[in-house]
Formats: C-alpha cells, structure tokens, sequence
C-alpha cells in the first residue's frame, strides 16, 4: 500500500449494510467513526487506554477534525485506514493524521487530521499534558520530511 508517512497504525474495516446511505455509499460518519475507533485502539497499543486518562485526570479531546473524502466505498469492500501521530508541542497539544485505502485498487478514499488538546476531565479546561503521555506519544510521533 501507498501510504502518506512511514508505518502507519493499522485497522481493516469493511463498510456493512448498516454503514450504507441513502446513495449507496457509506456515510461520513462511519469514517469518522472509524477514524475514533483507530484512535483509541492506537492509542491503547502504545500503552495508554480509556481507564489511564480516568484515572490521570486527563485526556486529549479532539479540538479539530478535518476529513477529506475524495472516493466512495461500497457494502463489503475491504478497506484499510492507517493512523500516525505526526506533530506535539510537548505540553497541550498534538495531531494525528488518517488515511484510508481501498484495499483492491490502492486508492486512497479519505484523508482526516485531527488537532488533539490536553484536557483535565474533571473541568474539561486545557492541561499541560501528564509525563505519561509525553512518555508514550512523544516517541510514537513520526518525524515529518
């Protein structure tokens, strides 16, 4: 596959009978849907799950979404969505971009970015991110050309 930046996370997902709207295609909301579920599965690989942010007190809440949708799919079409983490500033905030890839003709179908801020949960206010993120996301972002 051909894909933006070196190494991406990896999810295989499959548009099903549900996902499909009213053109036949599947709506945006499953790939953004699908773009959270990436996200936290990526997340969770690096070390870092739903019970750590609860139990730090914090988490990075998506303060932007970008989504470009350049192709449809179709019902069962295998695709593949790819994930990286590709910039932080090491204290609030930090972006990670998406790709997805029709599996049979590798055309790229949905390009997404996230701008992604610490938040404390308990006041939803902007946090300086907790040296367990740092520790984790840092070293999982990819240097950029």
């Amino acid at each position: 596959m051909v894909w933006d930046y070196p190494e991406p996370f990896t999810l295989s997902v499959s548009p099903q009978t549900q996902d499909i709207d009213g053109l036949q295609h599947t709506n945006n909301a499953v790939y953004v849907r699908w773009c959270e579920d990436i996200g936290w599965a990526h997340s969770e690989s690096l070390g870092l799950s739903l019970s750590d942010y609860h139990r730090l007190n914090r988490a990075m809440a998506i303060r932007r979404g970008e989504y470009d949708y350049i192709l449809p799919s179709l019902i069962h079409e295998e695709l593949t969505l790819g994930t990286w983490i590709v910039a932080s500033d090491g204290k609030l905030t930090m972006d990670r971009h998406f790709q997805l890839i029709r599996n049979r003709d590798q055309a790229t179908i949905l390009r997404g970015h996230w701008n992604l801020v610490c938040i404390e949960l308990s006041s939803g206010k902007p946090k300086r991110m907790p040296t367990e993120f740092l520790d984790i996301y840092l070293p999982a972002q990819i240097q950029l050309p």
